[in-house]
């Protein structure tokens, strides 16, 4: 598979326009043939109320970067992606800073895309490890578009 490694980062950062991805401040960052990465923030804006890193902005990290990669693998004229479990281990504390988000592909079928994403801080310790499950369905067509 060949890619543009920037247009392919600045489709994914465009698409993430007006969604919760914008709303967590996360970024695409890096992407290669079998992989994605992403970054968010740890402010206030993300904490739970003892002002520690959410775990569901943790889990919404993990599928945001989890569901994309799995574009990496079909094409979107005749197939879209829907997360069917996730499930998450959190680690670590973290106040602040900010978090980065590797999913990196475990198997790679034609209807079942499993990832394991790998949520660090900036030192490369490891805050949360979570598991995506993803199907890849036939591209629906939506009513009044």
């Amino acid at each position: 598979m060949t890619f543009d490694k920037e247009k392919t980062l600045e489709f994914y950062n465009q698409i993430s326009e007006n969604t919760l991805m914008r709303t967590l401040n996360i970024t695409y960052t890096d992407v290669g043939e079998d992989f994605l990465v992403a970054t968010m923030p740890v402010t206030p804006l993300v904490h739970q109320p003892m002002g520690l890193l959410h775990g569901g902005a943790s889990v919404a990290l993990a599928e945001s970067v989890g569901s994309a990669a799995s574009m990496l693998f079909i094409n979107p004229e005749l197939s879209e992606v829907r997360g069917i479990e996730i499930s998450a281990n959190h680690l670590k504390a973290k106040r602040n800073g900010i978090v980065t988000a590797t999913a990196k592909i475990v198997h790679k079928g034609s209807s079942i895309h499993l990832w394991e994403i790998r949520i660090t801080d900036e030192r490369g310790s490891l805050i949360s490890l979570c598991k995506l499950t993803n199907m890849v369905l036939p591209k629906r067509k939506i009513a009044n578009k």
